[in-house]
């Protein structure tokens, strides 16, 4: 079969293609640049905590060589703190997790590294398409001079950016909001008082403050500091900035430090949704699908996670085909999580940005305002927590043998330990991303278990007939506990880490239609017929 025909080689674009080539699929990466990334100091990026692990699956080094795992967060109002969060693990704690904060170039750098070493990956630079053809078997595309050639694939993902020339060649609209905010941006190297720590500082008493400014600190002193501009004021000259960042660092630290200066920018944030994210044999990932992040929210987490989303979808396709249903699951799943992120920040804009009013009299409004910032930030809350595709066309009806857990069916699974039967023991998250469905026995005291005698312990038997009646290739594991799980409790997971269902004991026959349905099958789907009418709703309204 021809490979993945993949548009665009930003962080998107790479990591989908490393994702294909972990599921031994080959793909084709047009990249319209020269293969180089420019350093830009100011261009960082925030991987939360799912995010930043799908990316060190996929052999991405620089996330512990120029990034920065955050110790705590900070809210402060005026000259109060508000709220003072810490982060990572802390013994006798269960903290948020800490996100981690690197340059844009450095985390592209490298994915690029990665995807050098990978022999399914064929990059192609200086190539941008202006032609595109889907017939019944695959798709076609020819490239631009100077490297003017068709390249024929099995499937094509635009990874192209917010001018995404896949997405105008698809005759698919992108609706949304323009500069929704504005940010003046510096990078630069200096001493602050909370080493290692974020700050959101809303209301500095200072003239040049403005209503709010971020610091997110990065490796050896440096940090990115953002002021929030007025939606459409006047153009920030350079004195004017310098004027912010001296004031600023005075504000912090009491006068101002010495500093080296970096890089800087002004940034216009836009809110936009594509009508559609799949044509045929064709799809839409990352900016070329969708553009957010006004309030702390990251439109780069969304981005990877419709590269893990799509990515073992196609590898079934390609591999062993796949039903259509599983195909628009894509659409069905992202689409509607990414519109509920943009949804939520569109209606907390008005009370976070309003200022004024009633809503200052309230005793705690301004706390609670401060809380919904820093969700947005630290990936918490509905402005940043990881989706859970609760109405997804592959999650089964409930029966009788289902469980309760303290995972919700179509959330991300907890990240527990967990042990295959030749005795190694790892992460839950280190076994995703490889393509097949994870069958986690919830078994307490397995850690004295005699490994050799595993498969013929307990219900173990059972199970390992269970897992190899199943059609498609699944993985058993056991873990010593799960949150909300009492012994025995077996959880089918997804290749991209949501839970399809849980169930009470070995139950085969139910265990089987779950992951029939979670391929796509639709024998057994609870919400299969809802996504099918919103997939045929959407498309008419984009003929209309």
């Amino acid at each position: 079969m021809d490979p993945v025909i993949v548009v665009g080689a930003g962080p998107v674009g790479l990591a989908l293609s490393l994702a294909l080539a972990a599921q031994s699929v080959p793909s084709v990466l047009l990249d319209e640049g020269s293969g180089k990334d420019e350093p830009r100091p100011a261009r960082t990026v925030v991987l939360r905590e799912d995010t930043a692990d799908l990316v060190a699956r996929l052999g991405c080094s620089t996330l512990h060589d120029e990034g920065l795992r955050w110790a705590g967060w900070r809210s402060v109002r005026r000259k109060q703190l508000v709220r003072a969060v810490p982060l990572g693990e802390e013994e006798g704690t269960v903290p948020l997790p800490a996100p981690v904060h690197l340059p844009q170039h450095a985390l592209a750098g490298g994915l690029r590294a990665a995807v050098a070493a990978q022999d399914l990956v064929t990059t192609v630079p200086l190539s941008r398409i202006d032609t595109l053809e889907q017939d019944a078997h695959g798709i076609t595309v020819h490239t631009r001079e100077p490297g003017s050639t068709w390249w024929r694939g099995s499937y094509l993902v635009g990874c192209d950016g917010a001018r995404s020339t896949v997405r105008k060649l698809l005759d698919i609209r992108f609706p949304g909001r323009t500069a929704v905010e504005r940010h003046a941006v510096a990078a630069l190297r200096a001493q602050l008082p909370w080493p290692g720590e974020a700050v959101l500082h809303r209301a500095p008493p200072w003239r040049s403050g403005g209503s709010e400014i971020t610091a997110r600190p990065l490796p050896d002193d440096v940090w990115r500091l953002d002021w929030l501009l007025p939606p459409r004021g006047e153009l920030v000259t350079p004195d004017a900035l310098i004027t912010r960042i001296r004031d600023t660092l005075e504000g912090w630290c009491g006068e101002t430090p010495a500093y080296e200066l970096l890089d800087t920018g002004v940034y216009t944030l836009h809110h936009r949704l594509a009508r559609r994210w799949r044509s045929k044999r064709a799809f839409l990932a990352g900016d070329a699908a969708h553009l957010l992040g006004a309030l702390g929210t990251q439109g780069l987490d969304e981005g990877l996670r419709d590269a893990e989303n799509l990515a073992w979808k196609l590898a079934q396709a390609w591999h062993q085909s796949a039903s259509e249903l599983l195909l628009d699951s894509y659409q069905a799943e992202r689409r509607a999580a990414v519109a509920a992120r943009l949804r939520a920040a569109d209606q907390s804009l008005p009370i976070l940005r309003g200022g004024g009013g009633l809503r200052t009299l309230v005793p705690g409004a301004a706390r609670g305002h401060d809380t919904l910032l820093a969700d947005g930030h630290l990936g918490c809350g509905p402005l940043g927590a990881p989706p859970a595709y609760a109405h997804s066309p592959l999650s089964p009806r409930r029966t009788e043998g289902h469980a309760s857990v303290g995972t919700a069916p179509g959330a991300p699974v907890a990240d527990v330990r967990v042990t295959a039967p030749d005795g190694k023991t790892v992460r839950l998250r280190d076994r995703l991303g490889l393509g097949h469905l994870l069958v986690i026995l919830v078994a307490p005291g397995t850690g004295v278990w005699d490994r050799r005698h595993w498969l013929t312990a307990g219900v173990m038997p059972r199970l390992v007939d269970a897992v190899e009646a199943l059609p498609v290739n699944a993985e058993l594991l056991v873990a010593e506990s799960y949150p909300g799980a009492t012994a025995h409790t077996v959880l089918l997971v997804r290749p991209d880490g949501h839970l399809v269902a849980a169930f009470s004991g070995v139950r085969p026959a139910e265990l089987l239609a779950a992951a029939d349905t979670a391929r796509g099958s639709g024998a057994d789907t609870a919400h299969g017929d809802q996504a099918r009418a919103t997939t045929s709703s959407d498309r008419t309204a984009d003929v209309n």
